[in-house]
């Protein structure tokens, strides 16, 4: 079986993470909010990136057989969903127009999911391309 990514799917998934992380970071640069808003909202982009690969890469584990501790795979989860939801009570409660709260909402989503299928891709590059 050949678990090594298309040239396309690699391309695509860093697409996705450049196009959601760019948008969401612009976004912010552009947004009439404050200085300590606009940090939060990044912290939040930041630690739900990490969350997201450590997440993705923790289930991996899991179902290829690498033992993970279940406070790890459980954490792992947590965080991710932590993140959604710091980022859906931060964009309730702001003042910004509907149309921009769902633009972060869409740039955040879409900047996960970039990073889960990058740092999928290069798991799967690196086990069909053994050192």
């Amino acid at each position: 079986m050949n678990s090594k990514p298309s040239n396309a799917f690699v391309a695509a998934s860093w697409v996705a993470l450049l196009a959601g992380m760019a948008a969401f970071i612009i976004g912010l640069w552009n947004a009439q909010m404050l200085l300590n808003e606009k940090g939060y909202y990044f912290a939040v982009l930041m630690y739900g990136l990490f969350s997201a690969v450590s997440l993705q890469k923790s289930v991996r584990d899991q179902l290829e057989g690498v033992a993970v501790t279940n406070i790890y795979y459980s954490l792992s989860w947590f965080s991710t969903l932590l993140t959604v939801a710091l980022l859906v009570v931060g964009l309730w409660n702001a003042t910004l127009a509907l149309s921009e709260k769902g633009f972060y909402a869409m740039a955040f989503m879409l900047a996960l999911f970039g990073a889960i299928a990058v740092q999928k891709n290069t798991r799967d590059n690196r086990s069909s391309n053994p050192l």
